[in-house]
């Protein structure tokens, strides 16, 4: 089952150069059950070596803009320090069914952001490069919270808020998200937060996926290939919604019942 995630949502990845989070995430909390902050670092990391392997085909022949790179960087990497210290504050218990559902609210989301109306300013970026750092800053703790977001939000920042070409966009994006993977990774291996045995499977199904997915580029509509991703991801953080919605009522259903075990138990003197 590992292995088939893994090769599947780098197989997305490869052809598209997005959907690692918002896919392993669900897959690691729903169908291999990790608790949600272990299933987010494990995420940041097997999405962090998939981006290594994906950018030479996606940078060859390309460019990216250093100093927009820059701007995103200065912006999101104190965001994603914001996001990792709150997901571990909230993962106090490490189940908690809050964070399945703050984590399944973002992920659908940040998905549903491919099917927004295009609003483009392309000089924006260029006369007003100083709100870029703080445009990039809520992406950096989505990816922070959540090991997703940093693909489909800094593409769409890009496309509609800079001069820069397509093909631009997504060699700087692509540099954008692996920078942040990789000191996102850093940030949750200090903490503990990642399954080695799990990132082993994801990477062995995970290697040939995205090598393959990355060959067949040239050939797929990607443009299709990204709503039907972004659908399935939003599907995807819907599921978690609706499972951590079911165990939070359980538990408040279970608390209740013990209360009212306890006042029925207690003496006819303490009633």
């Amino acid at each position: 089952m590992q292995i088939l995630i893994g090769f599947f949502v780098a197989l997305a990845m490869g052809l598209t150069g997005i959907g690692g989070g918002s896919f392993t995430v669900p897959a690691l909390v729903l169908l291999v059950g990790l608790p949600a902050s272990m299933a987010v670092g494990t995420a940041f990391v097997y999405a962090g070596a998939m981006r290594l392997i994906a950018a030479p085909f996606y940078l060859a022949g390309k460019h990216y803009h250093a100093r927009y790179l820059w701007l995103l960087l200065r912006g999101a990497v104190p965001g994603l320090l914001i996001g990792t210290l709150l997901l571990r504050v909230l993962s106090g218990s490490a189940k908690n069914p809050m964070v399945v559902i703050i984590l399944g609210l973002m992920l659908a989301g940040s998905s549903s952001i491919s099917f927004a109306p295009k609003a483009q300013y392309p000089g924006f970026a260029q006369r007003n490069s100083k709100w870029l750092p703080w445009l990039a800053l809520p992406i950096g703790i989505e990816a922070g919270f959540s090991s997703a977001g940093a693909g489909a939000l800094g593409t769409v920042l890009l496309l509609n808020y800079s001069e820069m070409t397509p093909p631009q966009v997504v060699g700087t994006d692509l540099l954008f998200g692996l920078v942040l993977a990789v000191i996102g990774s850093a940030f949750h291996w200090e903490f503990g937060s990642i399954s080695g045995t799990v990132l082993v499977r994801l990477l062995e199904g995970g290697v040939p996926g995205v090598v393959f997915g990355c060959i067949m580029a040239r050939w797929v509509p990607s443009k299709k290939l990204k709503f039907a991703i972004a659908t399935i991801a939003i599907i995807a953080g819907l599921q978690l919604v609706w499972s951590g919605s079911r165990r939070l009522l359980g538990e408040h259903s279970t608390a209740a019942a013990a209360g009212l075990t306890r006042i029925a138990n207690a003496p006819a003197a303490h009633r």
